[in-house]
């Protein structure tokens, strides 16, 4: 893979409002990049407003597009090296609470591909979040408008994009240089993806939960590429069903739906998987944060086992030392829309860091954050979270509990955080609510990079005794 070709291999989690603990709807996805090391920051970009004549451009494929002259403020975790790696935007709510990820790369077959190929200089994702967050009022707004981008300058690769709102999240599907298809998902289910065509059965009579591209009907007619019998099964006539399906991605799906379903039978390999998903158990952030940092614990297919076999390395986990953040985007339903988004941001390794909650109704980023440096920086958050990751896997028998030990204390601390953030907010309003909350940011930062330094000394000073170079003494020697 070409460093002008890097498509994001990530894993993606959407839930409806009634599907979730306190009526939340929550849009996550881990960004995992190709390279382990690829600095990401995270920012506020300011709104704009009658700046007419900005033009988005792209580094990896010179696409570039006029901007609209106004648009609102959002957050954005883009790559620090933009000019050899792209933009990429990725995630962010924007002002008016409207949420979008961007995105997980998607595979569309030979046999649509060959009437619709990909647009070598068309819209693709390093500039799909700055080209769409800053424009939107809704979730459904956002597929249309990114739909309307779509068809007017084409797609250079296959890519799934997630939308959210607090009544209604979307999945989009983008499978060939202009065609794609959209679901709502409803609002008692879940659905978990990765890097595969995943949405099933279309209904074109039910235009509230589906959207697609113009003529995409027709355009699977004249082509003959419905391979079923009966129904239009958007996965099987566009999707891909292979070997490195199978051991890449297709386990990542299996395992989140056995987190929440345990009681369901199911087959790692299965091509078959369900897209739109049902659960008894209430989902909540803790539960998404689970998933997005899993590694097949407590199966065969455990990387991190101490047996040495080949299931051990089997199938592809969720959590990676290539995911360069992993994001929950929850809009809140039981508080003030004015602090109802949250963006929980997690910038080491998920498997091993906290996510820290950061309202997005807010004017600027801890520098920490904002200010990441190329190379290591141990003040810098993006660093200093990943060494934390490297010395937990690095002595991980005797420190994972450690960890285990500490991430509960850390969601049990911001938890409360944030209750008393939301209790506080009720006695600001306006612009001092907005620098209120940009406050509180920073200090959920200081209290937890406080935490993780206190946490990293523990376990330096825990490894100092499990050296080997050290012998059973006599203590008069």
């Amino acid at each position: 893979m070409s460093e002008q070709n890097i498509e994001r291999a990530c894993t993606t989690i959407l839930v409806g409002k009634d599907a979730s603990i306190d009526g939340s709807t929550m849009i996550a996805r881990n960004d995992d990049t190709f390279h382990a090391v690829a600095p990401h920051r995270f920012y506020m970009h300011p709104a704009v407003k009658g700046e007419k004549g900005r033009i988005l451009k792209s580094y990896l494929n010179g696409f570039q597009m006029e901007l609209p002259e106004n648009g609102y403020r959002y957050p954005a975790v883009p790559n620090v090296d933009y000019k050899n790696l792209g933009y990429y935007d990725e995630s962010g709510i924007n002002e008016k609470n409207v949420a979008m990820s961007c995105t997980e790369s998607t595979y569309g077959n030979e046999r649509a591909l060959a009437f619709d190929p990909l647009v070598k200089d068309g819209l693709d994702e390093d500039c799909m979040q700055t080209a769409v967050l800053p424009y939107i009022d809704s979730a459904k707004d956002g597929v249309k408008y990114l739909g309307s981008l779509i068809k007017k300058f084409g797609s250079p690769a296959g890519n799934s994009v997630l939308f959210g709102d607090k009544n209604d999240v979307w999945y989009m599907e983008i499978v060939t240089g202009h065609h794609w298809v959209a679901q709502r998902i409803p609002d008692d289910a879940y659905i978990i993806a990765a890097n595969q065509v995943a949405i099933q059965q279309v209904d074109f009579s039910d235009t509230k939960n589906f959207m697609w591209s113009e003529g995409i009907e027709e355009f699977v007619e004249a082509h003959h590429l419905n391979t079923d019998q009966s129904g239009w099964n958007f996965r099987h006539i566009f999707g891909t069903s292979n070997e490195k399906d199978r051991h890449y991605n297709t386990p990542r799906v299996w395992y989140g739906q056995h987190i929440l379903n345990p009681e369901i039978d199911q087959e790692p390999e299965s091509s078959e998987l369900p897209f739109i998903c049902r659960t008894s158990h209430k989902i909540s952030p803790d539960d998404i944060q689970q998933i997005l940092g899993s590694h097949y614990n407590e199966t065969p297919y455990d990387p991190m086992k101490k047996q040495d076999d080949a299931d051990k390395y089997r199938y592809r986990p969720i959590g990676l030392n290539r995911t360069q953040n992993s994001h929950i985007l929850q809009l809140r339903n039981d508080v003030p829309e004015e602090v109802s988004a949250i963006m929980w941001l997690c910038i080491g390794y998920p498997t091993f860091t906290p996510y820290l909650p950061f309202y997005t109704n807010a004017t600027e980023t801890d520098s920490s954050y904002d200010n990441t440096s190329m190379t290591y920086n141990f003040d810098d958050a993006y660093w200093m979270y990943r060494s934390l990751s490297v010395l937990v896997e690095s002595n991980y028998a005797h420190f994972v509990q450690d960890d285990i030990d500490y991430l509960k204390e850390c969601r049990q601390e911001l938890r409360s955080t944030v209750a008393t953030i939301d209790a506080e907010a009720k006695h600001y309003q306006g612009a001092e609510l907005t620098d209120f909350l940009t406050k509180k940011n920073q200090e959920t930062v200081t209290a937890m990079r406080e935490k993780a330094h206190h946490f990293m000394g523990q376990l330096y000073t825990k490894g100092i005794t499990l050296s080997k170079l050290t012998f059973n003494m006599d203590r008069n020697l």
